[in-house]
């Protein structure tokens, strides 16, 4: 297996030597993400401030021409390097004791939406989606402003680990898996000249011989420039659906490499009386199973990158991302987008389904089908498990009975 392979199924952040990381001006490194208590705690202060501007959301900006997506300036530092410390950055279920109160700070509006408005001149449409971006972005930095004050801002190879570089264009995206990365590498390798077109490019070539760099193959150097003048850009998904997706592709799917490394110790840990053949094969592990794997603190196999939350694979709160997309509005976000960095006229993102394209793909309706099968408590957890990418991306709370 190539390493490359098992660094993408891993979600591994080593840095590129292995022993030392970049640090940014004045700030101190931090080898475990805090528990979910304490980023509820930091986060509630600044909650009632972005609620208080939800009401605002579809205004227009000021009427002036402004690049929406010009690159937002990082501050002026001296990189340094220090040995890195070992340590996950995954969440420690077992800690996040969310109260009623927090719970409530999560806001219920609806997941904001194109406007349907056939009339809209193409400068029109440009402000409007310009304005849905400075929400989106404003949102995250309002949430993250009193969560950055209390924790280390240092940037590690760990934030950039993810991000991969197009320098024609200046691009930067973070991979969120299960939000459209497959079809982005796509764009990414025609932008770059590796592929004439995104339907030249099968599904072995996009994950493994994409020919694409990572943001922490550069050195310092290389790193610091690129945060500074790229366009930094994170594409994400409705939690729920995100995580059902990954279920379904790599557990009910036939799968080499998940369902021995996977599901193996699930079914064993899990499943009450096992038949030899799931605990020698790993599969057909059941969701609930699944989300027992999850929400176990004493994970009998580590955490992926399919269902690490997006706020933890990318890093908002560190890397001001100049564009947020979301997969509910994908075509019209994506081609936006694509306009604004000179893309090609002819290059639009690829509507077709990577991967197993005779599954449907996950609705909310399939969503809800999978989550009827967890009682209460197990939504309830699953839902806290993913509190912060609710918080910060802006999505509601996906049943009622939820708190």
């Amino acid at each position: 297996m190539p390493a490359n392979h098992r660094h993408h199924r891993h979600g591994d952040r080593a840095s590129p030597d292995g022993t030392e990381g970049y640090f940014g001006p004045g700030l101190k490194f931090r080898g475990t993400t805090q528990s979910r208590q304490e980023q509820c705690a930091q986060f509630s202060e600044v909650v009632g401030s972005v609620s208080a501007r939800l009401g605002r959301l579809n205004q227009r900006s000021e009427e002036a021409d402004v690049d929406p997506i010009s690159p937002m300036q990082l501050p002026d530092s001296q990189w340094k390097r220090q040995a890195a410390t070992p340590g996950s950055r995954e969440h420690d279920p077992g800690s996040q004791q969310v109260t009623k109160r927090h719970r409530k700070l999560l806001k219920t509006s609806p997941v904001l939406r194109p406007q349907a408005n056939a009339s809209l001149s193409p400068l029109s449409s440009s402000r409007r989606l310009s304005d849905v971006q400075e929400s989106r972005r404003r949102i995250i930095r309002e949430v993250c402003g009193k969560y950055r004050s209390n924790i280390s801002r240092t940037i590690t190879p760990h934030h950039v680990s993810r991000i991969y570089v197009e320098d024609r264009h200046k691009l930067l995206y973070c991979e969120v898996p299960k939000a459209g990365c497959s079809n982005w590498k796509r764009v990414l390798m025609v932008l770059a000249g590796v592929a004439n077109s995104t339907r030249d490019i099968n599904h072995v070539a996009v994950h493994y011989d994409n020919h694409l760099k990572r943001l922490d193959s550069f050195d310092r150097q290389g790193i610091t420039k690129r945060l500074e003048t790229y366009t930094k850009v994170l594409f994400i998904r409705e939690p729920m659906e995100r995580l059902v997706s990954a279920f379904r592709d790599k557990f009910e799917s036939p799968n080499s490499y998940y369902h021995p490394v996977f599901g193996k110790p699930i079914i064993s840990k899990y499943r009450v009386n096992a038949s030899q053949t799931a605990l020698k094969t790993g599969s057909g592990v059941t969701f609930r199973e699944f989300i027992h794997y999850l929400l176990d603190v004493h994970r009998p196999v580590g955490m992926d990158i399919h269902w690490e939350a997006a706020n933890q694979l990318c890093s908002p709160c560190h890397l001001h991302y100049d564009f947020i997309g979301k997969v509910e509005t994908l075509e019209e976000d994506a081609n936006f987008l694509l306009r604004k960095i000179g893309a090609p006229e002819n290059l639009t993102y690829p509507s077709f389904k990577d991967g197993n394209p005779k599954a449907a793909r996950t609705s909310t309706q399939i969503t809800q089908h999978y989550f009827s099968q967890l009682n209460a408590s197990e939504r309830q957890r699953a839902y806290d498990f993913y509190y912060m990418d609710y918080l910060m991306f802006n999505y509601s709370k996906p049943y009622k009975d939820l708190y």
